[in-house]
């Protein structure tokens, strides 16, 4: 059941659409055709099994209902009843279906298309049986001046229609029977080369033409048609045009007419070039137009070229030119030159120095009043009351030079010039030139000190290396820093060194600086001169001489406070010390200074004593009321034997010990002994009491210590060597060479004993030994001895000679006191 339904779906569908598109018949149909009719021309494919339906024939333009094509049923050939013609119409578009009654088409559409193919009947003819022309004399030849147009209404694109243009005749055929030429497909008339140079000459003002069109192409058969054409030759109107001159911003109504073209000769155009381009036409006329203002500065002449020329844009003969010239204006202001920044004139330069030429540019036409420029100086003005002026300007050149009035350096001036056209006639236009202008420095001031002569200076002996003694100004009026720059020195009065100077180039301040200290006996006053000069080279006219300033320097002699081998001194002494003991020595760092004189200045109790010259302290009385543990002070005063205003005290602190229980024991006196420094592997043994019965009954052993004074303990270091002895030596590797009293302080089962040792410190030789002073050997010369001999020998030695020459005159005065005739002969030889 289903299978029925898609089969009858299938059919009802297959009869809806309709049968593919079929492709288009080409049917080519001769025009003209003289045979019989109906003419068939194509047989169609109709379907080969009878069904019924009609054949429909359609086509444009209801060709198909006027019965000019058919189709034969019978046969299906699509044939045409009757000639066709071309020129008519030149193809048709037909359409065959086959179609039932109610219009359901069964078979198609088909396609025909029909063309009908040209046939030569034809006849070409011109567009005008009598043409009339002018000819401009000076034509040039092969440039057409006529078109001849013709027309055939045959098939285009075949040789049916294909035209050929010939002349059969000039008339007359003077001065040359061949005067013009023709183009045989185009109808382009013109002149040969033989007719433009015949054409000047030639008397006869018109020539006639009979020219012919026929179709065919170059084939002998085919149509044709003639044609006649008046030729007039006409006196030629190309002439040269003069210059025009056009003033610039010119105020007209624009395009403006300048100038007329004309060309004598018929159907002419006109061309208009212009070098460079610009603002100019030219109508059909022949009239030159300007379409606009002109401006002079953009472009001062133009060159323009008219051309004369066919519809081909041809030219007829040489175009003409036309120069035009633009006429100048007043309209352009003077322009400054570009600035070239600040310009720099050295200070004292001569008068007539240039500074600037201002060459102001105008646009205006050059050689013109227009661009006749000139100058005046408007700033800086004259000085009222002064003659001359600091500049001078020349009013044509535009040069700007200094004038009579001097300068100062570091000014700084704005020029102003004003530039004037039309020569600074009323009227004229102007601009404002500004020129910036400084005056350079130059060294040309020498620097001066502001005082050159310095009060005496009192310096003391002692002052310190690096004091400053005094502080010169000196001042340049040089403007510019560079040449402000000083250079210093000391000149005269430092032959030793002591001093120097310190400063800033750029400051114009020295100081005066102590480099060494000072001698009173070396020289008691310095009188130094400190010159100041410019660093860079003076300039100018007289640069003077060099300035200096002088300094005198006084020196304050000091002599120095007594000084003591011991900030401080110490001792410790038993209570039961008895009167008259030596404590210690006060004694002055350098043996080889001035002599001292000691004395006591707080010795309260009276205990102590000193030597006031060895400076020995002694105990004065024993020491009544002292108790072991107590320290007693006193102020040790030294004063310089010369100068006793120079003085220096130090303590003395005494320390009590408690007093021995049993009689003291004798102490062993300790030989002087020698150290060499620096230090070697040597010392000095410091041994105990010679006779102690405690030590010899097998008691407690001796210990020995420092004196306690710093400088001892440091300078000295000291070794137990057993019960009884003990080892000094150096504890530093340098100690001053001298004689050294070094305190040992010796205990023993609560009794203490100070023991003075006393140590020559010496310098070392190479073997490690102290080297002594050498005293004169037994039997040898002293130096006065030596002195001695050598004058007593140089005297003998004189006496001698005084004898041999005494001899010798003697001798020869005795021989001249002899007479001649005892004076033998000399034998001749």
């Amino acid at each position: 059941m289903v299978s029925a339904w898609l089969w009858l779906l299938c059919l009802s569908v297959t009869q809806a659409l309709p049968e593919t598109q079929l492709a288009e018949l080409y049917v080519e149909v001769p025009e003209n055709y003289g045979g019989n009719f109906p003419l068939y021309l194509t047989k169609l494919q109709l379907p080969r099994e009878k069904t019924e339906g009609q054949i429909v024939l359609s086509g444009n333009s209801g060709m198909a209902a006027e019965g000019l094509f058919a189709v034969d049923s019978e046969t299906g050939f699509l044939l045409v009843t009757r000639a066709l013609d071309r020129e008519e119409q030149a193809e048709y578009r037909l359409q065959v279906t086959l179609e039932t009654e109610d219009g359901r088409v069964l078979w198609g559409p088909q396609p025909v298309f029909v063309h009908v193919k040209d046939e030569n009947d034809q006849v070409p003819h011109f567009s005008q049986a009598i043409y009339r022309v002018q000819l401009s004399q000076g034509t040039r030849p092969g440039i057409p001046f006529l078109f001849l147009e013709a027309s055939d209404r045959d098939e285009p694109g075949t040789a049916n229609s294909d035209l050929r243009f010939h002349i059969l005749n000039q008339a007359p055929a003077q001065p040359s029977p061949d005067m013009f030429q023709l183009e045989p497909r185009l109808g382009a008339l013109a002149l040969s080369p033989e007719g433009s140079t015949s054409l000047d000459q030639a008397l006869e003002e018109t020539y006639q033409l009979l020219v012919q069109v026929k179709d065919m192409g170059d084939q002998a058969s085919g149509h044709q048609a003639t044609a006649t054409i008046d030729v007039s030759v006409v006196e030629s109107t190309w002439v040269p045009l003069d210059p025009v001159h056009l003033a610039e911003n010119l105020k007209v109504p624009h395009p403006h007419h300048i100038a007329q073209v004309h060309w004598s000769g018929g159907n002419v155009h006109y061309h208009l070039e212009s070098q460079p381009p610009g603002p100019f036409d030219v109508d059909a006329e022949g009239k030159l137009y300007v379409t606009r203002e002109l401006d002079r500065e953009a472009q001062a002449e133009y060159l323009l070229q008219v051309r004369a020329q066919n519809t081909r844009g041809e030219d007829y003969t040489e175009p003409l030119e036309l120069q035009v010239v633009v006429t100048d204006e007043n309209d352009n202001v003077p322009i400054c030159p570009p600035s070239g920044g600040l310009i720099r004139i050295p200070e004292l330069s001569p008068p007539g120095t240039q500074v600037i030429r201002l060459l102001a540019e105008d646009m205006d036409a050059p050689g013109s009043p227009n661009s006749h420029v000139v100058y005046r100086l408007l700033s800086p003005e004259p000085e009222e009351g002064k003659e001359g002026s600091a500049f001078e300007l020349d009013s044509t050149l535009g040069i700007v030079t200094l004038g009579t009035l001097p300068l100062r350096a570091g000014q700084n001036i704005q020029l102003q010039v004003l530039a004037v056209d039309l020569g600074g006639a009323e009227g004229g236009l102007s601009s404002t030139c500004e020129v910036p202008v400084m005056i350079t420095d130059i060294n040309d001031h020498a620097p001066e000190f502001k005082t050159s002569q310095i009060e005496p200076i009192s310096l003391r002996e002692d002052t310190e290396p690096g004091t400053v003694v005094a502080t010169l100004i000196a001042t340049d009026d040089d403007f510019e820093p560079a040449y402000q720059s000083m250079d210093f020195a000391i000149e005269e009065g430092n032959m030793y060194g002591n001093f120097g100077l310190d400063w800033n180039p750029y400051s114009g301040s020295v100081q005066l600086r102590l480099l060494r200290n000072l001698s009173y006996e070396a020289a008691p006053s310095h009188k130094l001169v400190v010159v100041v000069r410019n660093v860079a080279e003076l300039v100018g006219p007289g640069p003077g001489p060099r300035a200096t300033a002088t300094v005198t320097v006084l020196v304050e002699r000091v002599v120095p406070s007594p000084k003591l081998d011991q900030e401080s001194y110490e001792a410790s002494v038993p209570v039961s010390t008895p009167a008259g003991s030596l404590l210690l020595t006060i004694q002055p760092s350098d043996p080889m200074s001035s002599p001292l004189r000691f004395s006591l200045v707080n010795d309260s109790e009276g205990w102590l004593c000193i030597n006031e010259f060895s400076g020995e302290v002694h105990t004065a009385q024993p020491l009544q009321g002292a108790r072991p543990g107590d320290m007693y002070t006193v102020l040790v005063e030294a004063q310089d034997a010369d100068e006793p205003t120079l003085n220096t005290s130090v303590s003395l602190v005494i320390h009590f010990l408690k007093a021995p229980s049993a009689l003291a024991p004798t102490l062993a006196p300790v030989p002087t002994r020698h150290l060499c420094t620096p230090r070697q592997n040597h010392g000095v043994v410091v041994s105990g009491p010679s006779e102690d019965p405690d030590q010899a009954s097998g008691h407690s052993p001796y210990s020995f210590a420092l004196g306690p004074n710093p400088t001892v303990q440091r300078d000295w270091r000291l070794q137990a060597l057993n019960g009884s002895h003990a080892y000094l030596t150096l504890a530093l590797h340098w100690v001053e060479p001298r004689e050294h009293v070094v305190p040992v302080v010796v205990s023993h089962n609560g009794r203490m004993w100070q023991l003075p040792v006393r140590v020559i410190v010496c310098r070392c030789n190479v073997e490690g030994q102290c080297m002594r002073k050498v005293g004169r050997m037994k039997g040898m010369p002293t130096k006065l001895s030596a002195v001695g001999i050598l004058v007593g020998t140089l005297i003998a030695i004189g006496i001698f000679l005084i004898l041999i020459f005494t001899h010798l005159t003697l001798a020869r005065k005795k021989d001249l006191d002899q007479p001649v005739e005892s004076v033998p002969l000399k034998a001749a030889v």
